[in-house]
């Protein structure tokens, strides 16, 4: 095993960039070494994360050095790697923690109603995203992590056999008799639209409405005649397997083979279910934080995420054309 060891030294202040490149480092996960130093095992993409890490720090006024070394001594090859295991150990223990939390409120009858049934369908969803990233910097197979995942199956396999809403709730879910409000209407939203929200506004404003006009609240149940979607139990939000977008996609009642293909993006994006294995929603959700991270304002986050959109159902068209020019081509040679 080749090791990476990511030597720091920030200013001491702003105290906030050096929280930040800790937090960074915890995120990646890497471990401290004799409290001067971070180490990673050595694979490409823990060398490009460090790479970019250093970056930042020079940019921050820090100085930052990493070295690549086949030995650590006096630290042995297996007492580094334990180390690693040990971290992963906490993490993992706590999502098989979640995943007990989940089987407790399923022996309390939490799945009895359809909205119950929801909530406990998002928590199962939170709990796959951690071990997703637990998986992600778990670069050595920490042990524990078959517990964790065990855990998670059983979770997953008890809630659908014990929840599934009888036939009048899922009826309740869809709520099909209910349609699509009038052009011109207000939609109220959580602040801090991420890539559901964002995605909807874009279906809803391009294919539905063009004078929709989108507002922002912590609360929005307060806000009066206006349409709350992708919010808990919100007539336009999750139901089912369904993210907010595929609810509204499906209301629309659309058969554009883009729009399908929208969908599928975004919900691997925002659920991370594995349901729909798209490679372009990882660089579709960064964009979107990316976005966030440069817009404090909401309604300017907003129009910033729904020329991405634009530009996301252009580009599958022109992908679509390529491909069609392609088979063409095959089947005449």
């Amino acid at each position: 095993m080749s090791w990476l060891v990511l030597l720091v030294s920030m200013p001491p202040s702003p105290a906030r960039n050096r929280m930040g490149v800790w937090r960074k480092l915890k995120r990646m996960g890497a471990v401290p070494f004799k409290g001067a130093a971070w180490i990673l095992p050595e694979f490409p993409e823990t060398t490009e994360r460090f790479q970019w890490l250093m970056q930042e720090v020079q940019t921050l006024g820090g100085d930052v050095a990493l070295l690549r070394t086949e030995r650590l001594d006096p630290m042995t090859g297996k007492e580094a790697a334990a180390l690693f295991h040990a971290q992963r150990a906490t993490d993992y223990e706590a999502v098989a923690g979640k995943c007990a939390a989940l089987h407790r409120q399923l022996e309390r009858g939490g799945n009895r109603t359809a909205p119950g049934w929801l909530r406990l369908k998002a928590q199962l969803a939170g709990i796959k995203r951690d071990l997703d990233r637990i998986g992600r910097m778990d670069y050595l197979h920490a042990p524990a992590a078959a517990a964790a995942h065990a855990a998670y199956a059983q979770a997953s396999r008890r809630l659908q056999s014990l929840t599934e809403p009888s036939m009048t709730a899922k009826r309740a879910l869809r709520k099909t008799a209910i349609g699509l409000p009038a052009p011109g209407a207000t939609w109220v939203t959580r602040p801090r639209p991420h890539i559901d929200r964002i995605a909807s506004a874009w279906l809803i404003t391009r294919f539905h409405d063009a004078k929709a006009r989108f507002v922002f609240s912590q609360d929005p149940a307060s806000v009066r005649n206006a349409v709350p979607f992708d919010v808990l139990e919100a007539e336009f939000g999750h139901h089912g397997e369904d993210c907010s977008y595929e609810t509204i996609l499906k209301r629309l009642k659309l058969k554009d083979a883009r729009l399908r293909a929208i969908a599928e993006i975004v919900h691997e994006a925002d659920l991370q279910d594995g349901k729909f294995p798209r490679t372009e929603a990882p660089g579709l959700d960064l964009t979107i934080k990316g976005l966030a991270a440069t817009q404090a304002n909401d309604a300017a986050l907003l129009a910033a995420g729904l020329a991405i959109f634009d530009g996301l159902y252009a580009a599958l068209r022109a992908h679509s054309r390529s491909e069609g020019a392609k088979r063409s081509r095959s089947r005449r040679g």
